[in-house]
């Protein structure tokens, strides 16, 4: 297993991510037709089209610029929240990695809570109200544990994923707090957040990516 990550391993996280979206994204679309204005899974794609658009042109060398640019790029993708919260996850965990090319375990886990942070302060939204952060704060934290554990990077990132997979469920029984969905109030629950559920599947595919070059 890497003890490492490295951009070549990085790079195959992010696409991991974009082809678990670009799998499901009619049923983000479904889920969020509930509440809002069922464009979420076609904004996903958007974005993870940005994404794999700024890795093939991703010039400089290091895990920093690339994720700089991959954040860039998500950042003004139309669609509500989805793009200037993603954007930002990725440009704050690009600063955290600031002359890491090659981070272990425990500097990856610090970078995904540098992009954590990022999102939280951009957003009011906590734990419980029926957004991203339901699945992206329980993900960061699994993976945080796994590594301080002595897991390696790739079975953190599994239990990160299933965490974020756990976290994008509960939100079946929440009521929506954010966004259009709120609008609706009660009668938003019982069907699960779209975005937790895309940051579930980015986790999974970050997972994958990084086993794949295990």
């Amino acid at each position: 297993m890497p003890e490492t990550i490295d951009c070549n391993t990085m790079t195959r996280m992010l696409r991991g991510a974009a082809a678990e979206i670009r799998e499901q994204h009619e049923m983000l679309s479904r889920l969020d037709s509930v509440g809002g204005d069922g464009d979420h899974g076609t904004t996903m794609l958007r974005a993870m089209a940005n994404l794999e658009k700024a890795i093939d042109a991703s010039a400089a060398p290091g895990l920093k610029p690339l994720l700089y640019d991959v954040g860039w790029a998500i950042l003004g993708v139309d669609g509500g929240a989805t793009g200037p919260l993603l954007g930002t996850l990725f440009m704050s965990m690009s600063e955290a990695l600031e002359g890491k090319d090659a981070p272990n375990p425990a500097e990856m886990a610090a970078a995904f809570e540098a992009g954590l942070a990022g999102v939280q302060a951009q957003t009011k939204a906590q734990v419980g109200d029926k957004t991203m952060i339901d699945a992206l704060v329980p993900a960061v934290a699994a993976l945080r544990t796994s590594v301080n554990g002595g897991s390696d990077i790739v079975d953190a990132l599994r239990r990160a994923a299933e965490a974020a997979e756990q976290g994008a469920a509960a939100t079946r029984e929440l009521q929506a707090r954010f966004g259009r969905a709120r609008n609706i109030k009660e009668k938003s629950i019982g069907t699960q957040d779209p975005g937790a559920t895309s940051v579930s599947l980015m986790f999974k595919g970050f997972w994958k990516g990084a086993e794949t070059h295990a």
